[in-house]
């Protein structure tokens, strides 16, 4: 009678034991940290509305986002059916500020993916080879450095043409040398890691001790920086639209709608206002989060 009254707490002492054996890992103290961040929760929650905004909105908005209307021109908010507003062209604004946020926000992504992919590889090859290698990688590094970022881009733009893909490319393409030198410092310091020595003793090769072992451990500061990056790629493009080089018409992204809302602000203050505030909140969402992930991995706040 004893034993079966305390074997079923027996039981849970050995999975607590078990539990506390184990320990916490590195991700697991992140994420905690990360969720006790108040400015970091509530820019996931904020940018978690904004993509699925993004996504559903266009498709249940009365009105298309390219959709003209003559007799609707320059209507001020809560008119005729327009939230807030219509343009020059009587075109509805929260139709083009919702596709306007879903372009920014796949620009944004797409072109920080191609950012990762060659910044990552980059760097990690040049500090886990090393030698002149490492000296010819970074120096080429360097030269991209010593070019103007705007003035390359709009290079791609002109001579390439504009279009939507070539922005991704474009942008993309020269975003990629911070993340090299990020990397490539990380990977100086982990190749003479017990891990690696390890990897090597096994047999494996350069490339696989890059890819498998190397890159993995490279997570934490890579993925800070990602969420860092999104947002200044997005203010790039609303340059390039001021330039008139980003999303042609009739597609719109949030630079080409602030763009044309600072043209007509004296007639329509609506279009420069409502794609503004929301270019903020969508900055500030992704700044929030990346200082948060930045507290979170940081050692040093442990």
């Amino acid at each position: 009678m004893t034993g079966a009254i305390l074997a079923p707490g027996s039981q849970r002492g050995a999975e607590l034991m078990q539990q506390a054996a184990k320990g916490r890992s590195l991700w697991d103290d992140a994420t905690r940290r990360l969720l006790r961040n108040r400015a970091a929760v509530a820019g996931m929650i904020v940018l978690a509305v904004l993509v699925v905004a993004a996504i559903v909105g266009p498709h249940v908005t009365p009105y298309a986002y390219d959709e003209i209307n003559k007799n609707d021109v320059w209507l001020p908010p809560l008119v005729e059916g327009h939230l807030l507003g219509s343009d020059s062209l009587g075109r509805d604004l929260l139709a083009r500020l919702l596709m306007g946020l879903r372009v920014s926000l796949a620009i944004g992504l797409v072109a920080t993916f191609v950012s990762l992919v060659i910044g990552v590889a980059w760097g990690a090859v040049a500090g886990f080879v090393g030698g002149r290698l490492d000296e010819a990688m970074m120096r080429v590094v360097d030269v991209l450095y010593s070019l103007p970022f705007i003035f390359f881009v709009i290079l791609l733009m002109v001579t390439f043409g504009s279009n939507f893909i070539l922005i991704f490319v474009a942008i993309g393409a020269v975003e990629w040398l911070t993340m090299s030198r990020i990397v490539r410092g990380q990977t100086l310091t982990l190749k003479h890691k017990e891990f690696v020595e390890a990897a090597r003793a096994a047999g494996l090769g350069q490339g696989a001790i890059i890819f498998r072992h190397i890159v993995p451990n490279l997570l934490g500061p890579v993925v800070v920086y990602v969420t860092l990056t999104i947002p200044a790629v997005i203010l790039a493009e609303s340059f390039l639209s001021f330039l008139g080089l980003g999303v042609q018409p009739p597609m719109a992204s949030l630079g080409t709608l602030i763009a044309n809302g600072a043209q007509d602000m004296e007639l329509a203050w609506w279009l420069l206002v409502f794609p503004s505030v929301l270019m903020v909140i969508t900055l500030m969402s992704f700044n929030f989060i990346g200082d948060g992930l930045r507290d979170a991995i940081d050692p040093k706040d442990r």
